[in-house]
């Protein structure tokens, strides 16, 4: 009898153990930072963190991209279709090219238990794959900054792009829009002529915003300081031969007010902020200065639509948040990024949550309606209760945009390729 209830005991247990280890197995995957990365290791996305994630490449790598304001009105659900435009870095001796883009069927991942053991399946895979197709026209230099006219008319869709040569184009990208929804995609790089050009930039730059509340209405900022005003005329732009200069050193980024039509922000490497008023004259237009709004240069701003919040990101590291009520200090400060920032922007429903990039590899996202001031404690490491999700996967991220139109929808430029996703933490 006592070796029977050896032999069930001992069953018992490797019983337990194997429950023991089905658990672990089923646990959730561990919090991961970015400090655990180690040379040589390459990171694989947990699908569980993502409604949906696609990656595209271009032929050459695009630094700046925008989203088309499309006609496909509010939606949600799969798949998903987006418009993008985007301006290459070409290696030397390479052409540049504005490249617009309609990425299609995009849809989530599917579960990992679903098997794939018959042809029917593959054909079906086949059927469900996300298509990218493009048309690109030849750009003269590299784009250092595109950005989309968002009143697009039934005849004309504008887009600007600044050249490292200096000068500002407009394009009308309507011919190739109409290109990739009725005609064959072709791999032919066109020669376009700019709808508008304007060279009376003294250098290059790369600070550009339409204006949302008055059509047609533009400004660039270049490396030298200035800013220029464009203004719409029946069949070109008046641009301004006056400038606006009160910055000491290069003009990095521009945003109108979304909702008051002659006041915009810029911010520079002079380390400031300023926010102007286009009524006034222009050596008086510059109506508040933030100085030292970062320790070091302050390379992106963004305008919340709903809130008189703008968010700002500088070289060093740091994400600011402003109240333009009260201009003499900051709202709020996260120090998360281990590099500059290089884009920031609010979602365009939620006022509260907002998304930036940085030079160390990430795309953080953020809710500052979470108000707790006590910091989680991750592995010996404080995280902000702010931090609502971080990606991961591209190298050298500069620009990160919301889509206007699918709730959650984030579009990231880097390096080596876009990244298209939705998590599920917005």
């Amino acid at each position: 009898m006592m070796g029977d209830v050896e032999e069930v005991m001992e069953e018992e247990t490797e019983q337990q153990e194997e429950s023991e280890t089905t658990k672990e197995k089923k646990q959730a995957p561990k919090t991961f930072l970015p400090k655990d990365i180690q040379p040589g290791e390459e990171l694989t996305p947990d699908m569980s963190a993502y409604e949906m994630l696609h990656t595209f490449r271009a032929r050459a790598s695009c630094l700046s991209f925008d989203i088309l304001n499309d006609r496909l009105g509010e939606r949600s659900g799969y798949p998903v279709t987006a418009y993008l435009v985007a301006g290459t870095q070409a290696q030397q001796g390479k052409k540049n090219s504005l490249i617009i883009m309609k990425a299609s069927n995009l849809n989530p991942p599917k579960p990992e238990e679903e098997e794939e053991n018959d042809d029917e399946q593959e054909e079906e895979e086949e059927g469900s794959k996300e298509v990218l197709k493009t048309a690109e026209i030849y750009h003269a230099g590299a784009v250092n900054r595109v950005r989309i006219c968002p009143h697009v008319t039934d005849s004309r869709t504008f887009v600007a792009s600044w050249s490292e040569k200096g000068k500002v184009h407009i394009w009308d990208i309507a011919p190739q829009l109409t290109a990739l929804e009725t005609g064959p995609e072709s791999k032919d790089v066109q020669k376009t002529k700019p709808f508008y050009s304007f060279g009376g930039h003294v250098e290059e730059g790369y600070a550009m915003d339409w204006s949302k509340t008055r059509q047609g209405y533009l400004l660039t900022g270049d490396c030298t300081r200035h800013i220029h005003l464009w203004t719409p005329r029946q069949s070109d732009w008046l641009v301004s031969q006056q400038t606006f200069s009160a910055h000491s050193s290069s003009v990095e980024d521009i945003q109108w007010s979304p909702n008051e039509e002659h006041v915009f922000s810029s911010c520079s490497t002079d380390k400031s902020i300023k926010v102007w008023d286009d009524r006034a004259a222009h050596h008086k237009a510059c109506m508040i200065t933030v100085p030292n709004a970062h320790s070091a240069d302050v390379n992106v701003l963004n305008w919340n639509r709903t809130e008189p919040f703008l968010v700002s990101g500088g070289d060093d590291g740091v994400i600011k948040i402003w109240d333009l009520r009260k201009l003499d200090t900051h709202a709020a400060l996260f120090k998360h990024h281990t590099g500059p920032i290089t884009s920031v922007e609010w979602h365009p429903t939620d006022s509260s949550v907002f998304g930036a990039s940085g030079e160390d590899n990430q795309v953080s996202l953020w809710d500052l309606g979470v108000e707790s001031a006590e910091p989680l404690v991750i592995e010996d490491t404080e995280v902000p209760p702010q931090l609502l999700f971080i990606h991961q996967g591209q190298e050298e991220i500069k620009e990160l945009h919301w889509h206007p139109h699918i709730s959650g929808l984030l579009v990231t430029t880097s390096l080596d390729s876009f990244n298209i996703f939705k998590t599920i933490s917005v």
